[in-house]
């Protein structure tokens, strides 16, 4: 059962979820809960992890997604309806968040054939450890990234795909100041439409922040994959076609085997 704190915070995000057009303020958002404005912000930050403005802003850019692959719509209509005034700025934040423009997003039916990292290092940190999920949330490959903020948006630091649970390793990181992101979405080998993935289970997982120095090498970093809720931040990269690639790479080695 959630507890009261998450109950009322899930209150909020069902109403910018209903209210995404609107130009809403922190002060709507609190009313809805009946918060003063700093106490609702502080207890948003609590349960999801981000402020409310940053947390409506992924949710804007995940249904601007859903539009652009299941309409017809302008790509400035599509702005508009999801609250943003300007079609430039709309376009640049879905193409650093998303990774592809607002146009190649709907061209390439949301799938991007691979992730492009940061300029890799001659040398860095490392990070390892392993993936856990339960049994019963099994079924895809497990996308895990290295990101400076608790979404997985824009480029990561490094990331790999793993065919299922067990040990990962991201090598060169960066100096910084990082979380751990796992996104896992149980898929049917031949495909799915992009535009129900929510039809899907989908499992999450996060550690972080993790502080990298020189050639640090952090190991036994326990990433524990759990439900996505819906107070949960969306993924906001476009990550289908990769996720499709390793797990078609690890059927063919079970049928070479």
């Amino acid at each position: 059962m959630p507890g009261r704190s998450e109950a009322r915070i899930q209150r909020v995000v069902d109403f910018m979820h209903e209210n995404i057009g609107e130009p809403l303020t922190i002060s709507d958002l609190a009313r809805v809960v009946s918060f003063s404005k700093f106490h609702f912000t502080r207890v948003f930050q609590r349960v999801t992890g981000m402020s409310p403005g940053r947390f409506l802003s992924a949710i804007r850019l995940e249904e601007a997604k859903r539009l652009l692959l299941t309409t017809s719509l302008k790509i400035t209509d599509i702005s508009l309806s999801v609250g943003y005034t300007s079609v430039g700025t709309f376009s640049s934040r879905f193409t650093r968040s998303v990774g592809l423009t607002p146009t190649a997003y709907r061209q390439l039916h949301g799938q991007a054939s691979e992730i492009h990292q940061l300029p890799a290092l001659p040398s860095g940190g490392v990070l390892s450890g392993r993936a856990l999920q339960r049994p019963a949330d099994r079924g895809g490959p497990i996308y895990i990234g290295l990101f400076p903020g608790p979404i997985p948006e824009g480029r990561p630091a490094r990331c790999t795909v793993l065919d299922g649970p067990g040990p990962f390793r991201l090598d060169r990181v960066p100096t910084g100041s990082w979380f751990v992101l796992a996104h896992s979405i149980a898929v049917p080998i031949d495909g799915v439409d992009v535009a129900h993935l929510h039809e899907h289970r989908v499992t999450i997982g996060s550690v972080g922040p993790l502080t990298v120095s020189g050639t640090t090498n952090l190991g036994d970093v326990a990433l524990q994959l759990r439900p996505m809720r819906g107070i949960d931040p969306p993924v906001l990269l476009a990550l289908l076609e990769v996720r499709r690639g390793a797990l078609r790479a690890a059927h063919r080695q079970d049928l070479a085997a």
